[in-house]
Protein backbone atom coordinates (compact mmCIF):
# COMPACT_ATOMS: atom_id res chain seq x y z
CA UNK A 1 0.00 0.00 0.00
CA UNK A 2 1.86 3.27 -1.34
CA UNK A 3 2.56 5.64 2.40
CA UNK A 4 1.23 8.65 0.01
CA UNK A 5 -2.65 7.33 0.29
CA UNK A 6 -3.83 7.73 3.38
CA UNK A 7 -5.38 4.29 5.45
CA UNK A 8 -8.63 4.27 6.87
CA UNK A 9 -8.25 4.60 10.56
CA UNK A 10 -9.34 0.82 11.16
CA UNK A 11 -6.17 -0.57 9.19
CA UNK A 12 -4.21 -0.61 12.39
CA UNK A 13 -7.16 -2.51 14.10
CA UNK A 14 -6.36 -6.29 13.94
CA UNK A 15 -9.61 -7.58 15.16
CA UNK A 16 -11.04 -5.18 13.00
CA UNK A 17 -9.32 -5.77 9.76
CA UNK A 18 -10.24 -9.86 10.45
CA UNK A 19 -13.66 -9.37 9.90
CA UNK A 20 -12.95 -7.01 7.27
CA UNK A 21 -10.55 -9.43 5.27
CA UNK A 22 -12.71 -12.15 5.42
CA UNK A 23 -15.70 -13.46 2.12
CA UNK A 24 -18.89 -12.03 2.75
CA UNK A 25 -21.52 -14.82 3.75
CA UNK A 26 -23.43 -16.03 0.97
CA UNK A 27 -26.51 -14.46 2.33
CA UNK A 28 -26.76 -11.26 2.66
CA UNK A 29 -29.68 -11.15 4.87
CA UNK A 30 -28.57 -13.46 7.51
CA UNK A 31 -26.44 -9.98 8.86
CA UNK A 32 -27.09 -6.87 6.77
CA UNK A 33 -26.03 -4.42 8.97
CA UNK A 34 -22.57 -6.30 8.75
CA UNK A 35 -22.52 -7.18 5.39
CA UNK A 36 -23.55 -3.65 3.90
CA UNK A 37 -20.51 -2.20 6.57
CA UNK A 38 -17.90 -4.24 4.58
CA UNK A 39 -19.24 -3.54 1.31
CA UNK A 40 -19.03 0.37 2.22
CA UNK A 41 -15.66 -0.02 3.62
CA UNK A 42 -14.28 -1.91 0.34
CA UNK A 43 -16.34 0.18 -2.48
CA UNK A 44 -15.09 3.48 -0.79
CA UNK A 45 -11.57 2.40 -0.99
CA UNK A 46 -11.74 1.01 -4.11
CA UNK A 47 -12.89 4.49 -5.29
CA UNK A 48 -10.09 6.42 -3.22
CA UNK A 49 -7.52 4.18 -4.53
CA UNK A 50 -8.26 4.57 -8.13
CA UNK A 51 -8.27 8.27 -8.04
CA UNK A 52 -4.74 8.07 -5.96
CA UNK A 53 -3.01 6.43 -8.95
CA UNK A 54 -4.85 8.71 -11.10
CA UNK A 55 -6.27 5.96 -13.10
CA UNK A 56 -9.88 5.03 -14.07
CA UNK A 57 -9.37 1.13 -14.66
CA UNK A 58 -8.74 -1.60 -12.23
CA UNK A 59 -8.45 -5.52 -12.04
CA UNK A 60 -8.95 -7.62 -8.80
CA UNK A 61 -5.13 -8.16 -9.67
CA UNK A 62 -4.20 -4.74 -8.71
CA UNK A 63 -6.45 -4.46 -5.70
CA UNK A 64 -5.27 -7.76 -4.22
CA UNK A 65 -1.80 -5.90 -4.47
CA UNK A 66 -2.90 -2.39 -3.39
CA UNK A 67 -4.83 -3.70 -0.33
CA UNK A 68 -2.29 -6.93 1.00
CA UNK A 69 -1.93 -6.54 4.61
CA UNK A 70 0.17 -8.84 6.21
CA UNK A 71 0.66 -11.06 3.86
CA UNK A 72 -2.80 -11.48 3.31
CA UNK A 73 -5.01 -10.11 0.34
CA UNK A 74 -8.66 -9.27 1.11
CA UNK A 75 -11.10 -12.58 0.34
CA UNK A 76 -14.36 -10.29 -1.05
CA UNK A 77 -12.76 -8.38 -3.65
CA UNK A 78 -14.46 -10.44 -6.20
CA UNK A 79 -17.70 -9.45 -4.34
CA UNK A 80 -17.35 -5.96 -4.18
CA UNK A 81 -16.37 -5.56 -7.75
CA UNK A 82 -20.02 -7.81 -8.55
CA UNK A 83 -21.81 -5.34 -6.21
CA UNK A 84 -20.29 -2.51 -7.75
CA UNK A 85 -20.97 -3.77 -11.74
CA UNK A 86 -24.34 -4.62 -10.61
CA UNK A 87 -25.27 -1.02 -9.37
CA UNK A 88 -23.32 0.55 -12.60
CA UNK A 89 -20.47 2.31 -10.70
CA UNK A 90 -18.12 0.10 -12.48
CA UNK A 91 -18.09 -1.33 -16.18
CA UNK A 92 -15.80 -3.75 -17.73
CA UNK A 93 -13.53 -2.21 -20.48
CA UNK A 94 -15.29 -4.19 -23.01
CA UNK A 95 -18.37 -3.67 -22.74
CA UNK A 96 -17.26 0.28 -22.02
CA UNK A 97 -15.61 0.07 -25.77
CA UNK A 98 -18.41 -1.93 -27.02
CA UNK A 99 -20.21 1.16 -28.93
CA UNK A 100 -16.65 2.42 -31.03
CA UNK A 101 -17.77 3.38 -34.42
CA UNK A 102 -15.60 2.94 -36.96
CA UNK A 103 -12.65 6.13 -36.19
CA UNK A 104 -12.22 4.02 -33.15
CA UNK A 105 -11.76 1.01 -35.12
CA UNK A 106 -9.49 2.78 -37.31
CA UNK A 107 -6.92 3.23 -34.87
CA UNK A 108 -7.10 0.14 -33.71
CA UNK A 109 -8.48 1.19 -30.19
CA UNK A 110 -11.14 -1.32 -30.87
CA UNK A 111 -9.52 -4.41 -31.44
CA UNK A 112 -7.39 -3.71 -27.93
CA UNK A 113 -10.42 -3.31 -26.22
CA UNK A 114 -13.15 -5.23 -27.34
CA UNK A 115 -11.41 -8.75 -25.68
CA UNK A 116 -13.03 -12.08 -26.26
CA UNK A 117 -15.27 -12.85 -23.53
CA UNK A 118 -13.95 -14.79 -21.15
CA UNK A 119 -16.98 -14.80 -18.84
CA UNK A 120 -20.58 -13.37 -19.39
CA UNK A 121 -21.83 -10.49 -17.89
CA UNK A 122 -24.58 -12.93 -16.19
CA UNK A 123 -21.83 -14.93 -14.46
CA UNK A 124 -20.62 -11.14 -13.07
CA UNK A 125 -24.23 -10.90 -11.79
CA UNK A 126 -25.04 -13.94 -10.80
CA UNK A 127 -23.57 -16.22 -7.52
CA UNK A 128 -20.21 -17.32 -8.99
CA UNK A 129 -17.61 -15.38 -7.05
CA UNK A 130 -14.60 -16.10 -9.58
CA UNK A 131 -13.83 -12.85 -11.30
CA UNK A 132 -10.57 -13.07 -13.46
CA UNK A 133 -7.47 -11.67 -11.91
CA UNK A 134 -6.84 -9.74 -14.80
CA UNK A 135 -10.18 -8.36 -15.93
CA UNK A 136 -10.14 -4.91 -16.39
CA UNK A 137 -13.15 -2.89 -15.10
CA UNK A 138 -13.39 1.10 -16.18
CA UNK A 139 -15.05 2.97 -12.93
CA UNK A 140 -17.55 5.06 -14.24
CA UNK A 141 -17.36 8.22 -11.47
CA UNK A 142 -14.19 8.69 -12.28
CA UNK A 143 -14.24 8.24 -16.03
CA UNK A 144 -16.77 11.16 -15.92
CA UNK A 145 -14.39 13.12 -14.10
CA UNK A 146 -11.31 12.56 -16.11
CA UNK A 147 -13.70 13.57 -19.80
CA UNK A 148 -15.09 16.64 -18.17
CA UNK A 149 -10.99 17.56 -17.21
CA UNK A 150 -9.61 17.05 -20.52
CA UNK A 151 -12.56 19.06 -21.84
CA UNK A 152 -12.15 21.57 -19.61
CA UNK A 153 -7.85 21.55 -20.58
CA UNK A 154 -8.36 21.27 -24.22
CA UNK A 155 -11.20 24.67 -24.61
CA UNK A 156 -8.15 26.58 -21.95
CA UNK A 157 -5.55 25.63 -23.76
CA UNK A 158 -3.56 27.61 -27.20
CA UNK A 159 -5.81 24.92 -29.91
CA UNK A 160 -9.24 25.99 -28.44
CA UNK A 161 -9.98 27.40 -31.69
CA UNK A 162 -8.89 24.33 -33.46
CA UNK A 163 -11.89 22.14 -33.99
CA UNK A 164 -9.07 19.21 -34.99
CA UNK A 165 -6.00 17.79 -33.10
CA UNK A 166 -3.67 15.34 -33.21
CA UNK A 167 -3.54 12.61 -30.99
CA UNK A 168 -0.05 13.15 -30.05
CA UNK A 169 -0.61 16.96 -29.53
CA UNK A 170 -3.42 15.94 -27.43
CA UNK A 171 -1.34 13.44 -25.55
CA UNK A 172 1.08 16.36 -24.64
CA UNK A 173 -2.01 18.89 -23.50
CA UNK A 174 -3.16 16.09 -21.40
CA UNK A 175 -0.03 14.83 -19.65
CA UNK A 176 -0.79 16.27 -16.10
CA UNK A 177 -4.46 14.89 -16.59
CA UNK A 178 -4.45 11.44 -18.35
CA UNK A 179 -1.59 9.22 -16.70
CA UNK A 180 -1.34 7.54 -19.76
CA UNK A 181 -2.58 6.50 -23.20
CA UNK A 182 -5.00 3.93 -22.21
CA UNK A 183 -6.56 6.25 -19.55
CA UNK A 184 -6.44 8.73 -22.33
CA UNK A 185 -8.72 6.72 -24.61
CA UNK A 186 -11.34 6.02 -21.88
CA UNK A 187 -11.57 9.96 -21.57
CA UNK A 188 -12.02 10.23 -25.32
CA UNK A 189 -14.89 7.28 -25.22
CA UNK A 190 -16.56 8.86 -22.18
CA UNK A 191 -16.66 12.11 -24.29
CA UNK A 192 -17.65 10.73 -27.32
CA UNK A 193 -20.32 8.74 -25.41
CA UNK A 194 -21.83 12.69 -24.46
CA UNK A 195 -21.63 13.65 -28.18
CA UNK A 196 -18.33 15.93 -27.48
CA UNK A 197 -15.83 14.38 -29.78
CA UNK A 198 -15.37 12.27 -32.50
CA UNK A 199 -12.26 10.31 -33.88
CA UNK A 200 -11.09 9.83 -37.18
CA UNK A 201 -8.07 9.07 -39.47
CA UNK A 202 -6.43 11.28 -41.83
CA UNK A 203 -4.06 10.16 -44.10
CA UNK A 204 -2.32 7.75 -41.21
CA UNK A 205 -2.49 9.86 -38.52
CA UNK A 206 -4.74 9.60 -35.48
CA UNK A 207 -7.05 13.03 -35.53
CA UNK A 208 -9.80 14.04 -32.84
CA UNK A 209 -12.38 16.49 -33.49
CA UNK A 210 -14.38 18.40 -30.38
CA UNK A 211 -17.29 20.16 -29.83
CA UNK A 212 -17.15 23.88 -30.27
CA UNK A 213 -18.59 26.57 -27.79
CA UNK A 214 -22.27 27.00 -28.96
CA UNK A 215 -22.61 23.57 -30.25
CA UNK A 216 -24.92 20.66 -28.68
CA UNK A 217 -22.57 17.81 -30.11
CA UNK A 218 -19.47 17.36 -32.22
CA UNK A 219 -20.40 17.27 -35.80
CA UNK A 220 -18.39 14.65 -38.26
CA UNK A 221 -15.25 15.20 -39.41
CA UNK A 222 -15.89 17.20 -42.89
CA UNK A 223 -13.80 17.85 -46.04
CA UNK A 224 -13.41 21.66 -44.49
CA UNK A 225 -12.12 20.31 -41.04
CA UNK A 226 -9.78 18.58 -42.82
CA UNK A 227 -8.59 21.40 -44.89
CA UNK A 228 -8.64 23.77 -42.58
CA UNK A 229 -6.84 21.30 -40.26
CA UNK A 230 -3.90 21.09 -42.91
CA UNK A 231 -3.97 24.63 -43.32
CA UNK A 232 -3.24 24.99 -39.10
CA UNK A 233 -0.57 22.45 -40.02
CA UNK A 234 0.66 23.96 -42.61
CA UNK A 235 0.93 27.47 -40.58
CA UNK A 236 2.83 25.94 -38.09
CA UNK A 237 5.20 24.52 -40.16
CA UNK A 238 6.20 27.29 -42.12
CA UNK A 239 6.67 29.26 -39.36
CA UNK A 240 9.03 27.09 -37.81
CA UNK A 241 10.65 27.12 -40.98
CA UNK A 242 11.40 30.43 -41.42
CA UNK A 243 12.67 30.77 -38.00
CA UNK A 244 15.02 28.09 -38.89
CA UNK A 245 15.89 29.82 -41.73
CA UNK A 246 16.30 33.46 -39.81
CA UNK A 247 19.23 31.26 -37.64
CA UNK A 248 20.78 30.18 -41.07
CA UNK A 249 21.20 33.91 -41.86
CA UNK A 250 22.55 34.71 -38.48
CA UNK A 251 24.84 31.97 -39.11
CA UNK A 252 26.06 32.85 -42.40
CA UNK A 253 26.75 36.40 -41.06
CA UNK A 254 29.13 35.33 -38.17
CA UNK A 255 30.92 33.30 -40.30
CA UNK A 256 31.36 36.32 -42.60
CA UNK A 257 32.57 38.54 -40.03
CA UNK A 258 35.13 35.47 -38.86
CA UNK A 259 36.63 35.38 -42.29
CA UNK A 260 36.76 38.82 -42.85
CA UNK A 261 38.86 39.11 -39.01
CA UNK A 262 41.20 36.77 -41.29
CA UNK A 263 41.38 39.27 -44.26
CA UNK A 264 39.77 36.48 -46.09
CA UNK A 265 37.53 38.98 -48.09
CA UNK A 266 36.41 36.95 -51.02
CA UNK A 267 35.22 34.05 -49.23
CA UNK A 268 33.05 36.69 -46.47
CA UNK A 269 31.33 38.24 -49.46
CA UNK A 270 30.35 34.07 -50.57
CA UNK A 271 29.06 33.85 -46.89
CA UNK A 272 27.18 37.04 -47.72
CA UNK A 273 25.80 35.95 -50.46
CA UNK A 274 24.90 32.45 -49.19
CA UNK A 275 22.86 35.22 -46.32
CA UNK A 276 20.89 36.78 -49.45
CA UNK A 277 19.57 33.31 -50.72
CA UNK A 278 18.51 32.52 -47.19
CA UNK A 279 16.66 36.15 -46.45
CA UNK A 280 15.22 35.83 -50.06
CA UNK A 281 13.57 31.89 -49.39
CA UNK A 282 12.55 33.46 -45.80
CA UNK A 283 10.80 35.99 -48.17
CA UNK A 284 8.90 34.02 -49.92
CA UNK A 285 7.95 31.61 -47.19
CA UNK A 286 6.61 34.34 -45.10
CA UNK A 287 4.46 35.62 -47.72
CA UNK A 288 2.95 32.29 -48.24
CA UNK A 289 2.42 32.45 -44.36
CA UNK A 290 0.86 35.27 -44.21
CA UNK A 291 -1.74 34.45 -47.20
CA UNK A 292 -2.40 31.17 -44.92
CA UNK A 293 -2.63 32.97 -41.39
CA UNK A 294 -5.29 35.42 -43.44
CA UNK A 295 -7.33 32.49 -44.38
CA UNK A 296 -7.91 30.73 -40.63
CA UNK A 297 -8.13 34.38 -39.73
CA UNK A 298 -11.42 34.66 -41.51
CA UNK A 299 -12.64 31.41 -40.96
CA UNK A 300 -11.88 31.80 -36.93
CA UNK A 301 -14.29 35.39 -37.17
CA UNK A 302 -17.07 32.72 -38.89
CA UNK A 303 -19.70 31.93 -36.38
CA UNK A 304 -22.01 29.25 -38.19
CA UNK A 305 -20.84 25.99 -40.15
CA UNK A 306 -22.11 28.10 -43.56
CA UNK A 307 -20.45 30.95 -42.62
CA UNK A 308 -17.09 28.95 -42.19
CA UNK A 309 -17.72 27.03 -45.37
CA UNK A 310 -18.01 30.16 -47.32
CA UNK A 311 -14.33 31.61 -45.16
CA UNK A 312 -12.93 28.42 -46.54
CA UNK A 313 -14.03 28.35 -50.67
CA UNK A 314 -13.40 32.48 -50.79
CA UNK A 315 -10.13 32.49 -49.19
CA UNK A 316 -9.10 29.65 -51.45
CA UNK A 317 -10.72 30.35 -54.49
CA UNK A 318 -7.70 32.33 -56.18
CA UNK A 319 -5.25 31.01 -54.27
CA UNK A 320 -5.68 27.40 -54.14
CA UNK A 321 -2.98 26.69 -56.03
CA UNK A 322 -0.48 28.91 -54.27
CA UNK A 323 -1.51 27.05 -50.69
CA UNK A 324 -1.30 23.45 -52.51
CA UNK A 325 1.95 24.25 -53.19
CA UNK A 326 3.06 25.56 -49.85
CA UNK A 327 1.53 22.41 -48.26
CA UNK A 328 3.56 20.09 -50.27
CA UNK A 329 6.89 22.36 -50.56
CA UNK A 330 7.19 22.86 -46.41
CA UNK A 331 9.70 19.76 -46.29
CA UNK A 332 11.47 21.84 -49.16
CA UNK A 333 12.66 24.35 -46.94
CA UNK A 334 14.95 21.82 -44.81
CA UNK A 335 16.05 20.61 -48.12
CA UNK A 336 16.74 24.48 -48.88
CA UNK A 337 18.76 24.29 -45.28
CA UNK A 338 20.16 21.31 -46.07
CA UNK A 339 22.29 22.98 -49.55
CA UNK A 340 22.93 25.94 -47.52
CA UNK A 341 24.79 24.01 -44.47
CA UNK A 342 26.99 21.39 -47.10
CA UNK A 343 27.91 25.35 -48.97
CA UNK A 344 29.38 26.90 -45.59
CA UNK A 345 30.49 23.89 -44.89
CA UNK A 346 32.50 24.36 -47.88
CA UNK A 347 33.50 27.48 -46.80
CA UNK A 348 34.66 26.56 -43.81
CA UNK A 349 37.11 23.75 -45.39
CA UNK A 350 38.13 26.84 -48.02
CA UNK A 351 38.83 29.03 -44.73
CA UNK A 352 41.64 26.56 -43.55
CA UNK A 353 45.24 26.99 -44.07
CA UNK A 354 46.16 24.70 -47.14
CA UNK A 355 48.26 21.72 -45.73
CA UNK A 356 49.84 21.10 -49.10
CA UNK A 357 51.12 24.97 -50.07
CA UNK A 358 50.22 27.82 -48.62
CA UNK A 359 49.99 29.60 -52.33
CA UNK A 360 46.74 30.25 -53.44
CA UNK A 361 45.19 28.53 -56.80
CA UNK A 362 46.05 30.09 -60.08
CA UNK A 363 42.56 31.16 -61.19
CA UNK A 364 41.88 29.87 -64.64
CA UNK A 365 39.71 32.50 -65.99
CA UNK A 366 40.58 35.79 -66.73
CA UNK A 367 41.93 38.24 -63.66
CA UNK A 368 38.59 40.72 -62.11
CA UNK A 369 39.39 43.91 -62.63
CA UNK A 370 41.59 45.27 -59.56
CA UNK A 371 40.04 45.65 -55.79
CA UNK A 372 37.01 43.64 -57.12
CA UNK A 373 36.89 39.77 -55.46
CA UNK A 374 37.03 36.77 -58.22
CA UNK A 375 33.98 35.26 -56.28
CA UNK A 376 31.99 32.59 -58.23
CA UNK A 377 28.83 34.44 -58.19
CA UNK A 378 25.10 32.63 -58.41
CA UNK A 379 22.38 34.52 -60.82
CA UNK A 380 20.98 36.37 -57.04
CA UNK A 381 19.06 39.99 -57.53
CA UNK A 382 22.28 41.30 -56.05
CA UNK A 383 25.40 42.81 -57.46
CA UNK A 384 28.45 43.04 -56.38
CA UNK A 385 28.59 46.01 -54.95
CA UNK A 386 25.93 45.67 -52.83
CA UNK A 387 28.02 42.93 -51.65
CA UNK A 388 30.81 45.20 -51.36
CA UNK A 389 28.88 48.06 -49.73
CA UNK A 390 27.36 45.61 -46.71
CA UNK A 391 30.92 43.76 -46.36
CA UNK A 392 32.27 47.42 -45.35
CA UNK A 393 29.59 47.88 -42.67
CA UNK A 394 30.97 44.41 -40.35
CA UNK A 395 33.36 46.54 -38.36
CA UNK A 396 35.70 44.41 -36.40
CA UNK A 397 36.21 44.92 -33.02
CA UNK A 398 37.64 43.62 -29.25
CA UNK A 399 33.40 42.54 -28.20
CA UNK A 400 32.06 41.81 -31.91
CA UNK A 401 30.69 43.29 -35.01
CA UNK A 402 27.58 45.25 -35.45
CA UNK A 403 26.18 45.77 -39.02
CA UNK A 404 23.84 48.46 -39.60
CA UNK A 405 20.14 47.54 -40.92
CA UNK A 406 18.69 49.40 -43.82
CA UNK A 407 15.62 47.01 -44.71
CA UNK A 408 12.84 44.74 -42.65
CA UNK A 409 12.18 41.51 -43.38
CA UNK A 410 10.99 38.03 -41.61
CA UNK A 411 14.78 36.88 -41.34
CA UNK A 412 15.78 40.38 -39.71
CA UNK A 413 13.22 41.10 -37.22
CA UNK A 414 14.15 37.08 -36.35
CA UNK A 415 18.05 38.58 -35.59
CA UNK A 416 18.62 39.11 -32.00
CA UNK A 417 19.38 42.75 -31.08
CA UNK A 418 23.31 43.31 -30.72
Amino acid sequence: MSARMSLPPDWDDDERMNFLFSDFKENRDVNTSDWDGKMDFWSALVLKSCRHRGTVCVSLQELNDTFRRRERAPLGLPTVLQSLARCGKIQRESEFAANVDCGWLSWGVGLLLVKPLKWTFSTLLGSSREVPLEESFVVIELVKEKAAELLRVYRSSEFANSSILSFQELCALSADVCADESTLCMALLQLQRDKQVTVSLHEGEKIVKFCQPGQDRVSPVSDVDIGVYQLQRSEKLLGERVEKLGLEADKCKEEARTLLREGKKSQALRCLRGRKRVEKRADNLFAKLESIRGILDRIAQSQTDKMVMQAYQAGLCDTQDEVNQTISSVSGADEDVDELEEELKSLLDESKPDSISGFPEVPTGGLPPSGEPAVPYRHLDISAEQLEEELSQLTLTDSGCQQKKKTTSPVKSLEPAQ
